[in-house]
């Protein structure tokens, strides 16, 4: 097969609308939105797009602190509110969901992000270690969900869950990550087999490698492997804040009206496989 001389030389895809949009400023105008682990990285970046799009945002993370100088980051008093919870203790989250919805009226839509991770092999890791990441991700998922079944918009509520790839692609150093998101994946599933009939969706996101969070800057540490991991996505770059939020504001909105139980891949093709010029290179030849 004929192939450009240049195939392998070409300059990296780049995309003249990143950061642009597609919705409508005030599409979510009226409407409550609960963000669990919301004071930072990709969930703090959901919430405040969700403001820009007019929603009414609720944030909880552990540090009090933290949380009002998140809600304060985003928007006003009365487009935001911050309180200090733990996504492992049920009846804390539940508290919150409740003093969202005496504020603002039924909730719609839940966002559940809170996570924990870090790198270590399995054989190196403590009992309590992997109880820990499994606690924060998955228990903390149904607990967030769990408590805000009944307080939610019957029906159009949209739930969502922030999952990640090693859900389906086993990584080293990652065992506890792997069967939190794995399990992550599967509760999703199950509560739109389960809660579809009340008019709630559930989905979840599975963010790629997203520049400026906490889990890349743990992942890939240096310059050296932040470009060995670009140069293994089609897209050639990582995503940013905004791509994750977009397609929260999709996965909300009434463009998905007919989405449920779906996790999207939000990675610029990332999980598909190693697209690297080395590996295109080895197939040409």
């Amino acid at each position: 097969m004929n192939q450009p001389a240049d195939i392998l030389t070409q300059a990296p895809f780049t995309h003249s609308a990143i950061n642009q949009s597609a919705f409508r400023d005030d599409l979510f105008a009226g409407r409550v939105a609960f963000v669990a682990g919301g004071t930072s990285g990709i969930n703090l970046g959901i919430a405040k797009r969700f403001v820009e799009l007019g929603a009414k945002v609720a944030l909880i993370g552990r540090n009090y602190d933290k949380a009002i100088q998140a809600a304060r980051s985003i928007g006003s008093e009365a487009q935001s509110m911050a309180m200090s919870a733990d996504v492992r203790d049920y009846d804390v989250v539940r508290a919150a969901l409740q003093s969202t919805v005496e504020a603002w009226g039924p909730i719609d839509y839940v966002i559940s992000g809170a996570a924990g991770n870090f790198v270590a092999p399995a054989a190196g890791m403590s009992a309590n270690g992997f109880k820990v990441v499994v606690d924060i991700d998955l228990l903390g998922t149904f607990n967030v969900f769990r408590a805000a079944h009944d307080l939610v918009r019957k029906p159009g509520a949209s739930m969502i869950a922030i999952s990640a790839p090693q859900a389906a692609h086993p990584r080293t150093l990652q065992a506890h990550a792997c069967a939190a998101k794995a399990g992550v994946n599967q509760l999703v599933r199950v509560l739109a087999m389960e809660w579809g009939r009340e008019g709630i969706r559930v989905n979840a996101i599975s963010p790629g490698p997203i520049a400026g969070t906490e889990g890349m800057a743990r992942l890939a540490p240096t310059p050296e492997a932040t470009a060995a991991r670009i140069a293994r996505i089609p897209l050639r770059r990582y995503g940013n804040l905004h791509d994750v939020a977009e397609s929260a504001v999709f996965l909300c909105s009434q463009s998905a009206a007919y989405v449920n139980g779906t996790v999207l891949d939000c990675d610029g093709g990332a999980s598909l496989g190693d697209a690297s010029d080395r590996e295109i290179g080895q197939g040409i030849a």
